[in-house]
C-alpha cells in the first residue's frame, strides 16, 4: 500500500490529525496536498495538545520526510511561527520539505477576503478570513506569488505589482494601509524566504522517488468532501478541492501511485460557518453534543453546528473519494444517548423523498433528514481497545454505518488521546496486506 489518502468525508473537522499521526507511525512520508491555513488538526499525544495549521501531521514523528506540496496556499507568518512553536516545544523540523510550486497568501489577500465578507452582509459564506480564497483566486488567474520567488528579489517585486495593479479599486479603502507598501512587503517577505530557505525543494520528486521505492507515503487532505469547491455545497465551500483525487495534483503524483483512499468521519455530523445542514440539531441535544465533544474551531475558535450522522452525505462522499476503508472518530461522544438517529434519505420540498445527495442548491437547501432509529449505549467506552469490547449497540450502529456505505471501517476513536483508538480487524488486515506489498522486490 505505498499510497493512502486521508480525506474528510463530512465537512471537514472530523479528526484527520489525529488519524494521520497514527498513521504517520508506519508511514515513510506524509504529504499535504491543499487548503492553507484556514484547516487546523489537533493533535494530543503525551498529555501534550498540538494545534497544527500547515505542517503535516507527520511532524511529530522524528525523521519522516514531510511535504507541503504545490497545492497547498501559504501564509509564511503562520508557516514560520509554526516552525517557532514546534522548535521551542524541541520537535526536530529537519524532514519538513515545502513545494517551491506552493503558492503564498499575501497581505492584499487576506484584506480582500475580509472585505469581501464584510459586503456579503447576511449573505455571507462564513470563510475564515485568512485569505485563501483570494490566493487561490490569483493562482486561477496567472497573478499567483509562488515559493520559489522568495528567493529572487527582483522577480518577488515585479510579480506583488502585477498582483496588485488589477486589485486597485477593491483595495482603494486601504491605499494607506502600511501593510500594502510595495517595499515594506517586499523586504517582510524576502526575509521570510532566508527563515525558510532551506526547506524548499522540488517535492514531487522527492514523493515519487519514495513512492518508487515502495515506501508508504500518507497523502493528507485538509477540510472535508462536502467544503469541495466543485463537489461540495456550493458557494458555502472552501476554495480548493479536499476530495481524493485532489491528491495527485495537489502533490504531483499520478492516479495511479494511490492505492488506499480512508474517509474520517464523526459518529455525528458536524459544520462550521454558513450552508445547508439537513441533519443539524438546534435545541438542548445538539447543544449537549457540542459540549461533550468540544466542539469549536482548532483555527476559528467558532462553535461548530451539531447533528446526527448524514448517511446520504456520507455514501456521496465514499462514491466521490472511492473510499475503501472509513475511520470512525468521537464515537465516546454518543455514549449515553439512550436512541440515536441516522439520516438515511431527505423530505426535501413538498415531502419529497429524496434517497441521493442532491445536486440542485435550492432543493438542498429546503431538505431535511429522515431518520432511522437505532439503540444508544449507557457504557464509558473511552477504555475499549478492542471491537469486542465495546457494547453491542455501539458495535451494531458502526455495522449499520459500514453496511450503508459499503464500506469497512479500519479504525474507531474513543477519545482525544492518540492511544484512545480501536483498530478493526479490517484495518489491520488492510495493513497487513500493505505490509507484504512494500516488502516485495
Amino acid at each position: 500500500m505505498p499510497g493512502l489518502v486521508i480525506v474528510g468525508a463530512q465537512w471537514g473537522d472530523e479528526g484527520k490529525g489525529k488519524i494521520t499521526d497514527l498513521l504517520a507511525e508506519r508511514a515513510d512520508a506524509i504529504v499535504r496536498f491543499q487548503g492553507g491555513n484556514n484547516a487546523g488538526h489537533t493533535i494530543v499525544r503525551g498529555g501534550e495538545t498540538w494545534k497544527l495549521h500547515l505542517m503535516p501531521s507527520g511532524i511529530l514523528h522524528p525523521g519522516k520526510l514531510c511535504v507541503i506540496g504545490n497545492g497547498v496556499v501559504i501564509d509564511p507568518k503562520i508557516l514560520t511561527d509554526e516552525l517557532d512553536d514546534l522548535r521551542r516545544r524541541s520537535v526536530d523540523t529537519s524532514a519538513l520539505k515545502i513545494s517551491a510550486n506552493a503558492h503564498l497568501i499575501m497581505p492584499y489577500h487576506m484584506l480582500l477576503d475580509d472585505a469581501g465578507e464584510v459586503k456579503l452582509g447576511k449573505l455571507q459564506i462564513g470563510t475564515t478570513r485568512r485569505g485563501i480564497g483570494p490566493c487561490y483566486a490569483d493562482k486561477a488567474a496567472r497573478l499567483g506569488i509562488r515559493v520559489q520567488d522568495l528567493l529572487d528579489e527582483k522577480i518577488l517585486k515585479k510579480k506583488i505589482v502585477a498582483a496588485m495593479e488589477p486589485k486597485r479599486l477593491s483595495l482603494r479603502e486601504y491605499a494607506r494601509d502600511p501593510r500594502l507598501d510595495l517595499q515594506s512587503m517586499t523586504e517582510e517577505y524576502l526575509t521570510y524566504g532566508h527563515r525558510i530557505k532551506q526547506y524548499i525543494a522540488d517535492t514531487s520528486r522527492l514523493v515519487l522517488e519514495r513512492l518508487d521505492e515502495d515506501d508508504l507515503v500518507v497523502f493528507e487532505g485538509a477540510q472535508g468532501t462536502l467544503l469541495d469547491i466543485d463537489h461540495g455545497t456550493y458557494p458555502f465551500v472552501t476554495s480548493s478541492n479536499p476530495i481524493a483525487g485532489s491528491a495527485t495534483i495537489g502533490a504531483g503524483v499520478g492516479p495511479k501511485d494511490i492505492d488506499e483512499v480512508w474517509g474520517i468521519t464523526k459518529a455525528y455530523s458536524t459544520r462550521v460557518g454558513a450552508g445547508p445542514f439537513p441533519t443539524e440539531l438546534l435545541g438542548p441535544l445538539g447543544d449537549e453534543l457540542r459540549d461533550r465533544g468540544a466542539e469549536v474551531g482548532t483555527t476559528t475558535g467558532r462553535p461548530r453546528r451539531v447533528g446526527w450522522l448524514d448517511l446520504v452525505a456520507l455514501r456521496y462522499a465514499t462514491r466521490l473519494n472511492s473510499l475503501t476503508s472509513l475511520a470512525i472518530t468521537k464515537l465516546d461522544v454518543l455514549s449515553g444517548q439512550k436512541t440515536l438517529s441516522v439520516a438515511t434519505s431527505y423530505r426535501g420540498p413538498e415531502g419529497l423523498e429524496i434517497d441521493h445527495f442532491p445536486y440542485h442548491q435550492t432543493v438542498l437547501h429546503h431538505s431535511v433528514g429522515h431518520y432511522e432509529e437505532l439503540p444508544g449505549w449507557d457504557e464509558d467506552i473511552s477504555e475499549c481497545r478492542s471491537e469486542d469490547e465495546l457494547p453491542e449497540n455501539a458495535r451494531n450502529y458502526l455495522q449499520y454505518i459500514s453496511d450503508f456505505v459499503k464500506v469497512p471501517i479500519a479504525l474507531i476513536s474513543v477519545g482525544p488521546s492518540r492511544d484512545q483508538v480501536i483498530w478493526t480487524r479490517a484495518g489491520e488486515a488492510t495493513y497487513a496486506a500493505g505490509a507484504r506489498a512494500a516488502a516485495q522486490p
